[in-house]
């Protein structure tokens, strides 16, 4: 089935009615479970997954995305140590059994040592608070897995990955959608980060050209690589060629290697023009809003932030769709 571009809501690892009620009462009829709490320790099996599925319906909602497995599930693939094969052979199972369940969208990353942030976080507006990533803060000399990773290495090793695992996807009808390293520097760790450009990506998604792979375009992280032109140039691309698959629209202030989050009406980009671009482009995917600052009296999760984040979206989309 086809569907608009349209507004849907992420950035939780359990169902609960309470999530689901207040997906429908945002508006929303699409949510994506990011590193979901499943059962397994290496791989999802299809009981649990349809499950979960089955819920969503019953919601009258879709449940259109698992993001991110656990990083224990690939961590020797991502770093082509002893091992790999066997969680290749379990990330290949997960795939055929999401596609038998019906979910139709695997996010993916290639950062074996996650996602930094520097601490404390930034004061915004009013005081709410956001996260930010300063480079110089860091320990250039730290190694998070005992040696140094280098490009060269971690490219190696996403081919060798993904010649294995992209098969089995286009068979069970699964799309696999890549999201940018966050921070976007060179490394971090001892470890090379090789999705942090939009060469980096333009290699991907040329060397594995496939309606089954794309990305998970997260604004926020193609605005830290390079503020408001470098994410229209990555949105006129790689949406012209059909291969945004989903988009976390949030944005920052300041590129790296020293940004923080913010709200989303007052970051590096013009989120009316983006959008706009998107549609431009043939994008028919969903836009999750992905982090939000930390607003006063608000739950750990964000339910205030993101009811912001959300209104603005669909103020956003309202007026695209009226030209």
């Amino acid at each position: 089935m086809t569907y608009k571009m349209r507004i849907g809501l992420g950035q939780f690892n359990e169902l609960s009615d309470e999530r689901l009620t207040y997906i429908k009462q945002l508006g929303a009829d699409d949510f994506l479970m990011n590193t979901p709490k499943l059962p397994g320790d290496a791989r999802w099996e299809y009981d649990d997954l349809l499950a979960w599925r089955q819920r969503a319906d019953a919601a009258e909602l879709r449940l259109m995305a698992l993001e991110n497995v656990p990083v224990k599930f690939y961590d020797k693939a991502m770093l082509g140590l002893p091992g790999r094969d066997e969680q290749i052979e379990n990330m290949q199972a997960t795939i055929r059994n999401m596609g038998r369940a019906g979910i139709p969208i695997l996010g993916y990353h290639w950062m074996p040592n996650s996602v930094w942030r520097t601490q404390p976080p930034a004061e915004l507006r009013g005081g709410a608070k956001g996260t930010r990533f300063n480079l110089a803060e860091h320990d250039p000399s730290e190694l998070t897995h005992g040696r140094v990773y280098s490009a060269d290495e971690m490219w190696e090793n996403y081919v060798y990955y993904m010649e294995r695992v992209l098969p089995v996807a286009e068979e069970a009808g699964v799309t696999l959608a890549l999201h940018p390293d966050d921070p976007p520097v060179e490394t971090l760790g001892g470890i090379a980060r090789i999705f942090h450009s939009f060469e980096g990506f333009k290699r991907a998604i040329d060397r594995f050209d496939s309606p089954n792979h794309g990305l998970d375009f997260c604004m926020g992280c193609w605005s830290e690589m390079g503020g408001h032109d470098y994410v229209i140039k990555a949105v006129e691309h790689f949406g012209g060629r059909g291969r945004i698959v989903y988009v976390h629209f949030r944005d920052v202030q300041g590129q790296v290697p020293c940004f923080n989050e913010c709200f989303i009406d007052e970051g590096n980009v013009d989120t009316l023009a983006v959008m706009q671009a998107l549609k431009d482009s043939g994008f028919t995917g969903f836009m999750i809003t992905d982090h939000v600052p930390a607003m006063v009296d608000d739950t750990p999760w964000g339910h205030r932030g993101r009811a912001y984040a959300i209104g603005y979206m669909t103020a956003l989309l309202q007026v695209i769709n009226r030209v």
